[in-house]
């Protein structure tokens, strides 16, 4: 039987373009430190009347045109976001609605900016189990990573406000196309470092710190960040869990084609970058036209790469993710036989708001 693996892919991008200019006026900063500092030139902005659910449909409808796959046919849907529409109900369930995926199982991942990898493998296990029975019909799943920073930074606070933009992508999961036997989900590693939780978070809002207009008034509903503790754990942390993913694998870091991470920094991300050793790989970076959009960046960037023909069946995609919690993801992924990317271009499925700068490959050849 066939690998579960990717069948489509799908992603949204607001069309306003917030520019380094822009955050500098309010953040105190210059174009060339937000540059330098982050590899970041530009991000998208969500209009008021979009929610995180408004994004994460518009990339799940155009997932599914690639994969050839209708609403109704999708069994799970997951969705990955720290900046959910609402408290409750999930945001999930929102997206259901939203694309009439009515026979769908629907909830909410929060691991922050890992959340799509964690989302990607609950979905995964879920998609193997619902094929595992005697006589079972195949069964889809969407996964969304979904995120609207804009709305919860500081806009005067240089240290997030030059980071974050807006976005949202998709996934369909499934078996892998007939003839096909390569593609599949190889590999999964999950990690939690809630002894670090405090290095990312939203301190009010919840049951520890109910909202009031204290809490409002001290800005205490503002994402903050430790940058430099990232850092370190970024550091400390990445190149061993790679390792540890491809050893379970049985994968030789040579192997992999396509490096995929979270796009937090551009810079950090090019520093980390010889310690994981992926000498054949290419770095695959969207950053500096989209910025760092949470949830949403991995599957943005897949999304990126995928439309440009950069995969190629039987390739090895390396998925990472990592955020607050502390929290990290790797997903190791064997490209299958997607349906032509012509096809969903012709569906309206081309990642919106993408400049022509951003179609052009941005990736280190490693």
């Amino acid at each position: 039987m066939n690998a579960t693996g990717i069948l489509g892919t799908g992603s949204y991008l607001p069309s306003e373009v917030v520019t380094n200019e822009e955050v500098g006026r309010g953040a105190g900063v210059t174009d060339e430190w937000i540059t330098r500092k982050t590899g970041i030139r530009e991000r998208r902005r969500a209009p008021d009347h979009q929610a995180t659910s408004d994004l994460a449909a518009a990339a799940a409808e155009r997932a599914l045109a690639q994969a050839g796959v209708r609403p109704d046919q999708v069994r799970y849907l997951v969705v990955a976001t720290s900046t959910p529409d609402h408290p409750q109900p999930a945001t999930a369930n929102l997206v259901q609605h939203l694309i009439g995926a009515v026979n769908a199982a629907a909830f909410d991942v929060n691991a922050v900016c890992s959340g799509f990898v964690y989302a990607l493998t609950v979905a995964h296990r879920l998609v193997d189990a619902l094929d595992a029975g005697a006589g079972a019909e195949p069964g889809y799943a969407l996964v969304v990573g979904a995120d609207i920073y804009s709305r919860i930074i500081d806009h005067s606070d240089r240290r997030t406000a030059a980071l974050f933009g807006d976005g949202a992508g998709a996934v369909v999961l499934g078996r892998s196309r007939e003839g096909s036997d390569l593609g599949g989900i190889l590999a999964t590693s999950l990690v939690s470092r809630g002894d670090q939780h405090r290095l990312i978070g939203v301190a009010a809002g919840g049951s520890r710190l109910p909202a009031s207009a204290r809490t409002v008034a001290e800005g205490a509903h503002h994402f903050r960040m430790d940058g430099r503790g990232v850092r370190e754990f970024v550091a400390e942390n990445l190149p061993g869990a790679v390792g540890r993913l491809l050893a379970r694998a049985g994968v030789r870091p040579e192997e992999v084609r396509h490096f995929v991470p979270h796009q937090a920094n551009g810079v950090m991300l090019r520093e980390v970058w010889p310690a994981l050793r992926l000498d054949n790989a290419t770095l695959q970076l969207t950053v500096e036209s989209q910025g760092n959009t949470g949830a949403a960046s991995v599957p943005v960037a897949l999304d990126t790469v995928h439309r440009r023909g950069q995969l190629e069946e039987g390739d090895l995609v390396l998925l990472c993710a990592f955020g607050g919690g502390m929290s990290l993801g790797s997903t190791l992924v064997r490209w299958g036989r997607t349906r032509p990317v012509i096809a969903a271009r012709r569906a309206g499925a081309v990642p919106a708001g993408v400049p022509a700068a951003a179609r052009t490959p941005v990736g280190v050849a490693g």
